[in-house]
């Protein structure tokens, strides 16, 4: 069994792997806690971590809404900012997914970025399941004491696999019960560029969301994308309801002095 401390012992050796950290607009703009956070779990599962300053946004706005060309000039500026490390890690499943499934779609077979984009998607994964699936993390250490229900965000789930890997860790945090939601795979209405178009559309389905969450009796809502997790805070507060929500990353690295997502702030 690999646990955080153990892992952590291995950083300082000359074969830790170098990962160049993807932070996201979100995270960067919105809730850096959620940086600091992976950051402290990729040195304890043994990673030399860098946050490489070049990074811009994925992408993935301007190729929702079709404009590939703009996605393609994105797309090489981080494809030439991340190809140094040995992996490349995104704390959101949203963004992993468009770095890994979608950059390659992006060149003609004969254009030479399309095999620079394709050794790049090679090396991308998303947080939680890099930790598990590739460094074999099975105990962070962690411990918070109450009740949590996790919602599994579209792109990671179905682009990524990711389903187990964020609970197998959850289950080693000391004090905490993960009780599952019903139609916990089920959309929160969010969808990145989606929710501004289509805002009744986008509401009716977080009102679903936020009944499941409700009816779990669960004391925090996780996730591993902060879209979703912005988008379901939101509805909560508007609802009365007092779930707090917060990145799973931050429950597993054990940094909750910030307020749980959208407390103490107008979400409306």
């Amino acid at each position: 069994m690999s646990t955080a401390s153990d892992q952590l012992n291995d950083a300082s050796s000359d074969t830790a792997p170098t990962v160049g950290l993807f932070v996201t607009c979100l995270v960067d703009l919105m809730r850096p806690s959620v940086g600091f956070a992976s950051v402290k779990l990729l040195e304890a599962a043994g990673c030399v971590v860098e946050v490489p300053t070049t990074q811009t946004c994925c992408g993935q706005p301007a190729f929702n809404s079709g404009d590939t060309k703009t996605t393609a000039d994105i797309a090489k500026q981080v494809i030439a900012a991340f190809e140094s490390f040995d992996y490349v890690v995104a704390p959101s499943g949203s963004c992993a997914g468009m770095l890994k499934a979608h950059y390659i779609e992006l060149f003609d077979e004969n254009d030479p970025w399309h095999g620079r984009a394709t050794a790049f998607a090679a090396r991308v994964h998303e947080l939680i399941s890099f930790l598990t699936d590739v460094r074999g993390m099975t105990d962070v250490g962690a411990r918070f004491d109450g009740t949590a229900t996790y919602h599994d965000s579209c792109s990671g789930l179905r682009e990524l696999g990711v389903k187990t890997q964020p609970r197998k860790l959850l289950s080693s945090v000391g004090g905490l019960t993960v009780t599952e939601m019903t139609d916990c795979e089920v959309c929160c209405g969010f969808g990145g560029t989606f929710s501004v178009k289509y805002p009744d559309v986008s509401n009716a389905i977080v009102e679903k969301k936020t009944a499941n969450i409700s009816a779990s009796e669960a004391d925090l809502l996780l996730a591993g994308d902060l879209g979703c997790l912005f988008n379901m805070a939101g509805k909560l507060k508007r609802e009365g309801r007092t779930i707090a929500v917060r990145h799973v990353a931050e429950v597993l690295a054990g940094q909750l002095d910030e307020p749980a997502i959208g407390e103490g702030q107008d979400m409306s």
